[in-house]
């Protein structure tokens, strides 16, 4: 699996909007989008105007960035989201909201997308259960979340989940902070999408 190993603030300065890939201090005064709101590079603030055609590629890098896709992973999704019947765009914002790694960090047991991946792949959470360390895996409605390690794991959960706990979680989840676990009760919907994201341009452009 690839990752992104050079400064994240770029990446939201370059999308201009807070992409959240850092966790609680995108919402401090360090964040890098509050204090310089335009690209990185030196002459960033000399360029012309984008395109159509560079406005709907940058909408697709936002969506890949925030949760942390790569373009193949985003073709099978697409690929996906088309086949499902009912609305494209709406079908894949769904798909990638119900990727592990997301409900981790949407019930507040990861400080950042990168930290719930990490605890993932390591095989510190059960679904229903059953081990797994797929960041991907897709969970479903009745999907219970639970951790699974040491006393070092849990504590490092519950110190998250104490960070976090003025963060809204999702409807379409349930979260015990006691036991640190959590259940799928319903499948996300387009309203419980947090992020701003215009899913109409991607599609007119994966579409071509």
């Amino acid at each position: 699996m690839g990752r992104h190993v050079d400064n994240k603030c770029k990446l939201c300065r370059r999308e201009g909007m807070k992409l959240f890939l850092k966790g609680q201090r995108c919402f401090t005064e360090k964040c890098a989008v509050s204090r310089r709101d335009y690209p990185p590079g030196v002459h960033a603030q000399k360029r012309a105007k984008p395109t159509d055609f560079g406005v709907r590629v940058r909408e697709k890098q936002k969506l890949k960035r925030i949760y942390g896709v790569w373009e193949r992973q985003f073709k099978l999704y697409f690929a996906e989201a088309e086949r499902i019947k009912g609305n494209t765009g709406e079908n894949l914002m769904v798909l990638l909201e119900r990727r592990l790694d997301n409900v981790v960090l949407a019930s507040g047991f990861a400080l950042s997308r990168n930290h719930a991946r990490q605890l993932v792949n390591h095989g510190h959470f059960a679904v229903n259960g059953r081990f797994i360390d797929v960041a991907s895996f897709s969970v479903r409605p009745g999907d219970v979340l639970t951790v699974r390690g040491g006393d070092a794991v849990r504590k490092q959960v519950a110190d998250a989940v104490e960070i976090n706990k003025s963060q809204p979680v999702p409807a379409w989840l349930e979260v015990n902070r006691d036991n640190l676990s959590a259940r799928v009760v319903a499948q996300p919907r387009r309203e419980d999408v947090p992020h701003p994201i215009q899913e109409q341009l991607i599609i007119e452009l994966c579409s071509k």
